[in-house]
């Protein structure tokens, strides 16, 4: 249900390598340089402003799994994050600031200033993260205003065309597959060091840590515009300190005290910190600091910090309490007269992001896209709130392969949860949700659970508009597809599981379960090759593959693992639950090519391995048209 028009990012390497509440509201429009370090001076680049323009510039740092406790400024008594405390005490500082409790769901509303169910992105794998193609996002609002827009690291909303960044807008594009490196639809084999990343499409080496080389390419992308004098956003989102966890080895032992866990968890989130120091660093150098919105923010609550310091709060990552999704929100713009530190407290959520930001640039949104945020301009320029709405707002964790209604879901107010439709939570007398107060507040419950209903029932209509994997597409005539896509049954989202034999267990009656969602746009005939390796690995169908190197952490490296012979017999294409054709799998073979007519429209197509335990979908899949 989740998928327009799709080539993912090993569609890319396959070619590159082996083809050679607030309900609708209608907001009002409202050079590769770098600096050379030296033992006693530094050479300074030459400074360049945006005097030509009357538009600031943005930079937007969103960091993966780091919850509201996982910083010095807010309280947590063991890590270290300096420049981000730094710029917290500079900023205005959202302290009621909410996103959904897992990843894709947080940047679907962040990009499009929609509800995360309205968009198509309820999970973060399952066909389910891919940001249906008729949403607007931040990238196409800012180009579209006369920005160049750049986004460097963690995409996942989408890597197939017409889904990633490159399609929805970004101008320069830097990024890894799937939702982290190592993951299936990223670059086979990649884990946290050097490595390889999609640069606009095409996968080049990388050096260094990933976290810093997304940084460097995005302070790249800075010192370009501002050489050419261009108003710019940056989009640098890392998928650190998500996991698995790894870090350089100076990080790890800044916190020798704490377990091997803990320290690569807040080792990332420190080498973070030190990236948003460079950056905000080179913003002054560069002579733009003055006139830039730079942003911090964090996708979901803490995915292990919380055992450390939570600020308080109940649950972490995926939980429907505030400690799910209540995140830090710093914007810092001197020249907008945010330099020093201001806590608003009022309710905000990321469906707010895009409709403020183009208040605040003088931007237009497009004619006719009504966000379901509000621009909070006045908000952040307001010395009093007295007179502020109250508001309702809805964040939920669905994670499954359509909506359910009430699952994990909170209804937020200013001063109120109504967690699960049953349980209410008076936030300000318990921001620790531990008394269930419905039974004394029988009105302001029945209040909650109707603003959710109307919610519901607006959205509701929107889950059945699939977002298919498009095939067929003149400009786009070699489609890949990966695991992590799979609808249905156990999906082997990263490249541990592939190397396993994910899903498969002891027995001879297993059944492959899931399939890729399609929407064929020209009826005709194409070829579809299956493989249980990626294309650029250079490996056998039923080749066993040696460990990889490890990397750094207290995590093993996806790639750090044998690579299982499935002992393929042969592999039959499936479509609409339909053997259409079955071919031997012969000693040697990399894949098995077959030659079939699509006709337009929607399918389900599921290939698979017999193999001695049953059916073993294949992991790997290109579709070209003939």
């Amino acid at each position: 249900m989740n998928s327009k028009k799709n080539q993912s990012p090993l569609c890319v390497i396959m070619l590159a390598l082996s083809f050679s509440g607030c309900f609708v509201v209608d907001f009002a429009d409202a050079s590769q340089n770098k600096i050379i370090a030296g033992p006693k001076k530094v050479r300074t680049e030459a400074k360049a402003s945006n005097s030509m323009s009357t538009k600031p510039n943005i930079v937007i740092v969103i960091t993966d799994d780091q919850g509201y406790g996982d910083l010095g400024c807010t309280g947590n008594p063991v890590i270290k994050t300096p420049h981000t405390d730094k710029l917290a005490k500079e900023s205005v500082w959202l302290t009621d600031y909410h996103v959904a409790p897992t990843c894709s769901p947080t940047r679907a509303a962040l990009m499009s200033g929609h509800w995360t169910n309205r968009t198509g992105v309820w999970h973060t794998i399952m066909g389910r993260s891919m940001l249906r193609s008729n949403e607007g996002t931040l990238g196409q609002f800012f180009r579209d205003n006369g920005y160049e827009t750049g986004m460097f690291g963690k995409w996942h909303l989408g890597d197939n065309y017409p889904y990633r960044p490159e399609d929805r807008g970004f101008t320069e594009v830097y990024r890894h597959g799937g939702g982290g490196v190592g993951q299936t639809p990223d670059v086979w084999d990649n884990a946290y060091f050097d490595g390889g990343y999609f640069h606009n499409g095409k996968i080049v080496k990388a050096n260094g840590f990933c976290t810093d080389v997304f940084f460097e390419f995005g302070n790249r992308f800075i010192r370009k515009c501002v050489k050419q004098k261009k108003p710019f956003l940056a989009y640098i989102s890392t998928n650190a300190p998500h996991g698995p966890f790894h870090c350089p080895q100076k990080y790890l032992d800044m916190y020798q005290d704490q377990s091997e866990k803990i320290a690569s968890f807040f080792g990332m989130i420190t080498n973070i910190d030190d990236n948003v120091g460079k950056t905000r660093a080179l913003l002054k150098k560069l002579g733009v600091y003055e006139d830039t919105i730079f942003i911090f923010t964090t996708d979901n609550g803490t995915a292990s910090g919380r055992q450390i310091f939570n600020a308080g709060m109940r649950g972490q990552k995926g939980s429907e309490y505030d400690g799910g999704h209540r995140v830090p929100f710093f914007m810092h713009w001197p020249n907008g007269g945010m330099k020093k530190l201001k806590k608003i407290d009022t309710l905000c959520h990321a469906v707010d992001v895009v409709p403020t930001l183009l208040d605040l640039t003088g931007g237009k949104k497009p004619k006719g896209y009504k966000f379901d945020g509000i621009s909070i301009r006045r908000a952040l320029e307001a010395k009093s709130m007295a007179d502020w709405p109250d508001r309702m707002l809805i964040t939920d964790s669905q994670r499954v392969k359509d909506p359910v209604k009430w699952r994990k879901s909170s209804v937020m107010s200013q001063g109120w949860r109504l967690v699960n439709q049953k349980e209410l939570y008076d936030i300000k007398a318990d921001p620790g949700q531990e008394n269930n107060v419905a039974d004394q507040h029988p009105d302001r419950v029945a209040k909650m659970q109707a603003f959710y209903d109307q919610w519901w029932s607006e959205l509701e209509p929107t889950f059945a508009e699939t977002t298919e994997l498009h095939v067929g597409h003149e400009n786009h005539p070699v489609v890949s597809l990966t695991s992590h896509d799979w609808i249905g049954g156990p999906t082997p989202w990263n490249q541990g599981h592939n190397r396993s034999k994910y899903p498969l267990r002891k027995g001879k009656d297993a059944k492959h379960e899931g399939h890729w969602a399609l929407k064929v746009l020209k009826t005709g005939k194409y070829q579809i090759e299956v493989m249980r390796w990626p294309a650029e690995s250079g490996k056998a169908i039923n080749e066993e593959l040696v460990a990889g190197e490890d990397v750094p952490g207290a995590s093993k490296a996806f790639r750090a693992q044998v690579g299982q012979s499935i002992g393929a017999k042969s592999v039959t294409l499936r479509l609409n639950g339909k053997a259409l054709q079955t071919k031997p799998v012969t000693d040697g073979a990399k894949s098995i090519v077959f030659e079939a007519r699509l006709t337009k429209g929607e399918h389900e197509l599921a290939p698979f391995f017999s193999v001695p335990e049953g059916e073993l979908g294949c992991y790997y899949a290109v579709i070209k048209t003939l």
